[in-house]
Order: C-alpha cells, then sequence, then structure tokens
C-alpha cells in the first residue's frame, strides 16, 4: 500500500524543517510527502521534485489537511504535526494497521522523550474521553456504545478512500476537536498501534508558549461548541459540558497565574478568549459535508537518504561538542545517529531529535529515564549504554 505523509505547518518553518529531516531516516523505502503551509514553511520544505508542496496562509488546520488530502495520490495518508518527528519505524506500522482497519492511530511521547502525552483513547459525542487498554502488540478496536477510537491528530492514517468518502475534516474546526469530530462520522474500527510512535515537543504558536502556557483559548472555545452543535448536543449537555471545559481551561490557567508565568490581567484575557470562542462557534455556519472530490496529482516518490546500520556515539557531558560534530557528520553522510551523555550524576534523563538530525539522549549516569524508573540506578557506564541503547528510537543501534 503506498503512503502518503502530509503535514500542516503554519508559523513554524524550523520545526517543519526537524521534522522532514526525521522524515529522511525512516524505514519505509518509499512514500509520498505533502506540505501544506506558508510561504515560510515552503521555503523550509526545499526545493520541489521531492516533496509536494501546497500553499496555504490561513490558520485552519482542518481546510490545509484538506489540501493536503486532495494533493496525496497514496493509498495510506499519514498526518504528523510540524514540531513533532517519528521514530523510524512509524510509517510502516500505521500502514500495516490500515491492511487491518480503515483507521490507525498510535502513540504519542512528550516533550521529555520518554513520558507518554497521549496513548489509546475513545471520543464521545460530547468531546469527553475515555482511556482504551490495549496489548503491546495493539489491536483493531470498533466503536463502542457510539464511541470510536480517538485518532491523534501527529500520529494517525486513513485509508485514502474512506477518507475521501467521509468529506475530510470540517473546516468549521479551525484547531481542536477535529480529528475526533472525523472519528464520530466515520464511526470505523481503528487500528490502534502502540509501538507507532511520535515525538511531540509542543512548540510554540499563536495559541501557546513553548512552555505550554496558553495565549488564546478563542478555537479551543469555538470548535468545542462547533463539535457539540454537529453532534447533536441538546442544550443542556452543551451548557454542561462548555462549563466544565471552562473549569479546567481556567484551572490550568491559574495554575500559570500561581507560578507567575502570567500576569493577573493576562489570566483574565485568556480565559475570556475562551468565552468568546464559545459564542463564535455557536453562530458559525455547519454547511453539510460531502465527498471530497478531483484526482491527485501523480505520486511523487520520496526515497529516505538515511541507510546502513545506525550509528552509537557516548560519552561524558564535556564530550558533547566532539561528539555533536561526530554524530552531526554521520547524518549528513546518509547515516542515522544516536548520542548519549551521561554525567556523574543522578539527573533525570531527557531525549530529543536534534536540528543537526540526531538523537540525543543526556542525563545521570544514575538518575532515571523511565519515570516509572527508581529515583537511584546503579549501572556502570558500559551497562547503562547497552540498557539505553535497547529501547532508543531507533532500536537497531549496535
Amino acid at each position: 500500500m503506498r503512503a502518503s505523509v502530509i503535514i500542516v505547518s503554519h508559523g513554524r518553518p524550523r520545526a517543519l524543517a526537524r521534522c522532514l529531516m526525521a522524515l529522511e531516516q525512516l524505514n519505509t523505502p518509499e512514500f509520498e510527502v505533502v506540505v501544506v503551509a506558508d510561504r515560510a514553511g515552503l521555503e523550509a520544505a526545499g526545493r520541489e521534485g521531492r516533496i509536494k508542496r501546497v500553499a496555504f496562509e490561513e490558520a485552519n488546520i482542518s481546510a490545509a489537511r484538506n489540501l493536503g488530502i486532495m494533493a496525496a495520490a497514496g493509498e495510506a495518508l499519514a498526518f504528523i504535526d510540524d514540531d513533532a518527528v517519528p521514530c523510524p519505524d512509524w510509517l510502516d506500522r500505521l500502514v500495516e494497521g490500515l491492511g487491518r482497519a480503515p483507521a490507525a492511530t498510535g502513540y504519542v511521547i512528550g516533550r521529555n522523550g520518554f513520558s507518554f502525552q497521549h496513548r489509546a483513547r475513545r471520543i464521545r459525542a460530547d468531546a469527553t474521553h475515555g482511556r482504551l487498554e490495549v496489548p503491546e502488540g495493539g489491536a483493531v478496536i470498533a466503536p463502542e456504545a457510539g464511541a470510536p477510537v480517538k485518532t491523534e491528530g501527529t500520529n494517525m492514517a486513513f485509508r485514502r478512500a474512506a477518507l475521501v468518502e467521509a468529506g475530510g475534516f470540517d473546516p468549521a474546526y479551525r484547531f481542536y476537536l477535529d480529528e475526533g469530530d472525523l472519528n464520530l462520522r466515520m464511526m470505523a474500527p481503528t487500528a490502534v498501534i502502540p509501538k507507532a510512535i511520535v515525538h511531540h515537543g509542543f512548540m510554540a504558536s499563536a495559541r501557546r508558549r513553548d512552555d505550554r502556557v496558553p495565549l488564546d483559548l478563542t478555537e479551543v472555545g469555538a470548535s468545542l461548541a462547533v463539535f457539540l452543535r454537529r453532534h447533536g448536543a441538546d442544550a443542556a449537555t452543551m451548557a454542561r459540558r462548555i462549563y466544565d471545559q471552562l473549569a479546567e481551561e481556567q484551572s490550568r490557567v491559574f495554575r500559570h497565574l500561581r507560578a507567575r508565568r502570567i500576569s493577573r490581567r493576562t489570566a483574565r484575557e485568556i480565559v475570556r478568549s475562551f468565552a468568546d470562542g464559545v459564542e463564535a462557534g455557536k453562530a458559525r455556519p455547519l454547511p453539510p459535508l460531502v465527498p471530497l472530490t478531483g484526482a491527485p496529482p501523480p505520486f511523487l516518490p520520496f526515497r529516505p537518504q538515511a541507510q546502513g546500520a545506525p550509528q552509537c556515539f557516548a560519552g561524558r557531558p564535556w564530550d558533547a561538542p566532539r561528539l555533536r560534530r561526530a554524530a552531526a557528520a554521520a547524518v549528513a553522510a546518509g547515516a542515522r545517529a544516536e548520542l548519549y551523555l551521561f554525567s556523574p550524576t543522578a539527573l533525570f534523563h531527557r531525549r530529543r531529535f536534534t536540528n543537526d538530525g540526531i538523537w540525543e539522549q543526556r542525563g545521570g549516569l544514575f538518575g532515571r529515564s523511565d519515570r516509572a524508573m527508581p529515583l537511584l540506578q546503579f549501572r556502570r557506564f558500559s551497562g547503562r549504554l547497552a540498557e539505553e541503547r535497547g529501547s532508543s528510537p531507533l532500536r537497531q543501534c549496535k
């Protein structure tokens, strides 16, 4: 099954460039990349001929994704955010899932590089979620009591035919709940694949800072109101859900206020933006959705540049400049590279994919990586390195 990877980017060209660098390291020998972006994003996407580039300046992720769908020629359409990077086997695992179901989704790891940001859950017609327990090897899960699996926007894939028939994404959702709305409209079995992993960094945007402090909740409120209208909420359900969501957003904003990340005035403005968004969403036109039409341009093969066995580099923090140069040179030569920097401390570990295309992990030799580990790990350097390499994003490192 040929695959297309669709990335929407607005105002984050450096993040997009990093995401594309990670796609260069996928195991999949050939796929297609479609970038829907503003002018800066299209420049970051590089030269034409390897990537399908679609110009779109509006801040509407649903409309942008629909343009990406219409440009994509693969039978499998995978979606990832511009501020995320996939593990090398990500696309292969999602496409394998689409051999068993019309939709597939994986797990998302947050900014420390180890803790899960999202795992498996259902989406309900009142925009609430229910957690799912999924075996390590994954499973195809059917909708239950009108609640399908919620595909994560930065880690999801669909059979193109099913997505086109469903009308794609609803442009009434400019941001937030757009995937859940699609899941409820499709009401289809979904392959949940825990090992299809994406690392998501939550980079800054017009709606939030890079420390996850919200700046504007207008589209969150608007999308919630649109969602409840689309899925038949009565007046009492709509009032209850808006109240509950407002309380949740207020609690989050006040935590940032107590931590002195924002001022009282800013906190009030943020909360007010949610209420303003709800009113906008109640008045937003909701035309009926119809199947997408039109044939895409021919499939444009994207063949990743990384080849061969991954290369590992390891040392102490004071070795970092030298090791980073060596790892970056390996990536530039077409390899995948991992870098481990262990200090003689018990500091927690962090893992990230750098702008040079290196999977870098750093922390204390005695500190924990997995947050479920004991606080102290008594290991020799060689033993700790072998342990961490065994659970690395590359997994094949030798």
